[in-house]
């Protein structure tokens, strides 16, 4: 099983970021996101498909994973989505990159619609799993139907100091847990799993993951430094650039909308698609059909 290196590094606001890159330099960038818990091995099969389709496929991992670091000790180990979409903007601007596709999942996912909600002009396309993956704090402490609140009992239990230590003591086994609720049809081997646990070695992941879950309910304050890209969050804003929305059939936290459902909060929804008999990680259960959608944004965009 072939790892994603050699990694790079860029400083970008207040992160030193690792990213594999893949594909020719001059080729349409495109960025590819991951979430919790995974790490840049969700692309390992995407990465090399948009790289022969002529891309140049930029693989970050996200705050308080792998080998990405914060440059000053005194920065808050914020999880909150302001500061994901300012690290993906952040990564942008060190690499000089005008405009890309971008593509997520989960907290990647979260990423990739707060840049091509707020800064449109630098997202030459989207694909987002979950649709419209941007939180809406606000109403973040309204009820959902049991069976709904049932798949967010790991989010209740990191809001206690209990749910810290468990954290803490067993990053590997909860993730994994994870996965396996998460992905039901998907037939993961230890192997793929340990391939990605190792990103969750990194000394900020804990923090990171602890305020992301508290912060969505309010129950924390975020990084002031990002007071203002919140305040423009709660506006809950349209996303204007061309979208392709997936949802796996069988994602174990967030079961598959119609496009109904996030319709008013996209103004150029090109497509929404589910895919049967894929779970939560979606880029890492149907490559294909991943990068297949991102590569329609990048075809529009030529």
């Amino acid at each position: 099983m072939k790892r994603m290196e050699p990694l790079r590094h860029v400083r970008a606001g207040v992160l030193d970021i690792a990213y594999f890159e893949q594909g020719p330099t001059a080729g349409p960038p495109v960025v590819v996101m991951h979430g919790f818990p995974y790490d840049i091995h969700s692309y390992q099969e995407v990465a090399p498909l948009l790289a022969d389709a002529g891309c140049r496929v930029l693989v970050p991992y996200l705050r308080g994973y792998g080998g990405t670091r914060f440059v000053n000790a005194s920065n808050l180990r914020s999880g909150e989505q302001a500061a994901l979409g300012a690290d993906l903007l952040a990564f942008l601007d060190s690499l000089g990159i005008e405009r890309a596709v971008l593509a997520g999942y989960d907290w990647g996912g979260r990423a990739a619609c707060v840049v091509a909600a707020l800064w449109p002009q630098r997202c030459a396309g989207l694909v987002s799993v979950n649709s419209y993956n941007i939180q809406n704090i606000a109403r973040a402490m309204e009820p959902e139907a049991p069976e709904k609140e049932l798949r967010l009992w790991y989010q209740y239990y990191l809001h206690g100091e209990r749910g810290r230590a468990g954290l803490e003591q067993n990053r590997r086994a909860f993730s994994k847990l994870l996965w396996q609720l998460w992905s039901p049809t998907w037939r993961f081997d230890d192997a793929t799993f340990e391939q990605s646990a190792a990103a969750f070695d990194n000394p900020d992941f804990v923090e990171v993951v602890i305020h992301s879950y508290r912060h969505r309910y309010a129950l924390v304050p975020g990084d002031p430094a990002y007071a203002n890209i919140e305040a423009k969050l709660a506006q809950q804003p349209v996303i204007t650039v061309p979208s392709i929305t997936l949802d796996g059939a069988n994602d174990g936290v967030r079961p598959p909308a119609d496009a109904s459902v996030h319709a008013a909060r996209f103004s150029a929804l090109r497509d929404h698609r589910i895919l049967d008999d894929v779970g939560h990680n979606l880029p890492q259960e149907a490559p294909q059909e991943f990068a297949m959608a991102v590569l329609e944004l990048v075809r529009d965009k030529g």
